[in-house]
């Protein structure tokens, strides 16, 4: 099945079931990082994820790594975390910090696929009002967080970081519970890791995940 490549200046993509199995949903490539690519890519379950000297790839996996809110993993460690109330935690007070916070090479990283493309696609859509971050502080710093897409009550989570102990969990419960003044239906995580398995995270089938979009990104 061949690899996509996108008009311009056509915003539609392929039907994200015709994803390659191997490498597993890669869909598409080319278009651009427009504002209103990205939102229909995130409508139809279509993320953008390429290196910095690659085209634009677009992906659907099939399972998808979802988290619904009520399957959170809190454990011990964590809960003891969110008992003492270390971080301050807010929204979109510096969401070009937690963009150049997930930005940041991880140990055992070169690089990273967060470009600074990718970064000022994903700052337009919070310009607008579509993307978010969920922020920790401590003593007026900027420790950890996530960011993402809201849509409808799906909210499509793009990447977190931690500088300190716990705190992109702690981001992550607060998304669960409310912070961004509802609790989301599901929280797309994309791929799975050990790390978000950890978590509650768990696999379900594309077309479940897509059954769910339809009828909760709006």
């Amino acid at each position: 099945m061949p690899i996509y490549g996108l008009d311009p200046a056509d915003i539609r993509f392929p039907d994200p079931c015709q994803a390659l199995d191997d490498p597993n949903g890669l869909l598409a490539m080319g278009g651009d990082l427009s504002p209103v690519r990205l939102l229909e890519g995130y409508r139809h379950g279509i993320f953008p994820w390429y290196s910095p000297d690659d085209p634009i790839l677009w992906w659907s996996p099939d399972p998808r790594t979802v988290l619904f809110p009520d399957e959170i993993i809190i454990h011990r460690s964590l809960r003891k975390t969110l008992g003492r109330h270390v971080f301050d935690v807010r929204v979109d007070a510096d969401f070009a910090g937690v963009l150049e916070g997930c930005a940041s090479p991880r140990p055992g990283q070169d690089g990273t696929w967060i470009s600074a493309e990718m970064r000022m696609a994903y700052r337009r859509l919070h310009g607008m009002g579509h993307a978010h971050s969920i922020e920790c502080w401590q003593d007026e710093r900027l420790v950890g967080g996530l960011y993402g897409v809201s849509m409808g009550r799906v909210f499509f989570g793009e990447s977190m970081f931690s500088r300190v102990s716990d705190a992109s969990k702690v981001a992550l419960v607060a998304l669960c519970q409310g912070i961004l003044g509802f609790i989301p239906t599901l929280i797309d995580c994309q791929f799975s890791t050990r790390h978000l398995q950890s978590l509650g995270a768990r696999p379900i089938p594309r077309t479940a995940f897509l059954d769910l979009l339809r009828r909760y990104a709006s």
